[in-house]
């Protein structure tokens, strides 16, 4: 079994086990809290960052992405319509520019400054970066959701899937980040109906269902999504 270092509020990591889930591989996961720098990560990742994939032989890969185009070309290949990228370069290129939006896009604009003020300052200790929560951050953060919740709300509106006609790493890319915000409540799916209806489609997939069951200590899940009326 092949492991994967993870934390489950990153939306890179969630990425990783949603793409390991469709493909029916099994993960072990050791959850990492990386800003305690431990040495036997470092030695993994010297750049001290989330996910890293321990493959066969224990040969560490490291990065979301990375491993995606890893998963693809060991697994992904032999599984012709379930495969997570397209055959055709442009299809792929599309995908892959979806990747992109949420986990570094939305990440940056989005995801990282909340999940950093509102799960991972109050546990950090001050010397590494531990603290209050910065308001002016969670403001601004939550001021780009909207253009990101009615992007995602046009892809859903136009395409059965986000990338085209089938799941892609596209769909799951967007799904990591979007269920990090649903946890925190920060989504409010009234306003963005199809978006809504493609999450529930992605939800009820097989290999969302662990995700479902993550929690992080001293924060419970507060999503707006089951306050819904479907």
């Amino acid at each position: 079994m092949l492991t994967l270092f993870h934390h489950p509020m990153f939306a890179t990591c969630r990425f990783v086990r949603l793409a390991f889930g469709e493909y029916g591989e099994e993960l072990a996961l050791i959850e990492e809290k990386p800003w305690t720098r431990r040495k036997e990560f470092l030695a993994l990742n010297p750049a001290g960052t989330l996910p890293i994939l321990l493959a066969e032989g224990d040969v560490p890969i490291v990065g979301a992405t990375v491993i995606a185009e890893y998963l693809d070309e060991t697994r992904g290949v032999l599984k012709r319509d379930k495969r997570l990228l397209a055959e055709d370069p442009m299809q792929r290129a599309e995908i892959r520019r979806l990747i992109d939006w949420y986990l570094n896009k939305a990440e940056s604009e989005v995801t990282r400054h909340l999940v950093r003020e509102r799960v991972l300052k109050p546990v950090m200790p001050e010397t590494a970066g531990g603290g209050s929560p910065d308001s002016g951050a969670i403001r601004a953060a939550r001021a780009n959701i909207r253009q990101h919740m009615k992007y995602t709300n046009w892809l859903a509106g136009t395409r059965h899937w986000l990338a085209g006609s089938r799941v892609t790493y596209a769909d799951l890319a967007a799904a990591a980040t979007l269920s990090v915000l649903d946890y925190l409540g920060e989504i409010d799916w009234r306003e963005h109906a199809a978006a809504r209806e493609w999450y529930t489609r992605v939800k009820s997939r097989p290999s969302f269902r662990p995700l479902l069951t993550d929690r992080v200590r001293g924060l419970s899940p507060v999503s707006h999504y089951a306050d819904l009326d479907f």
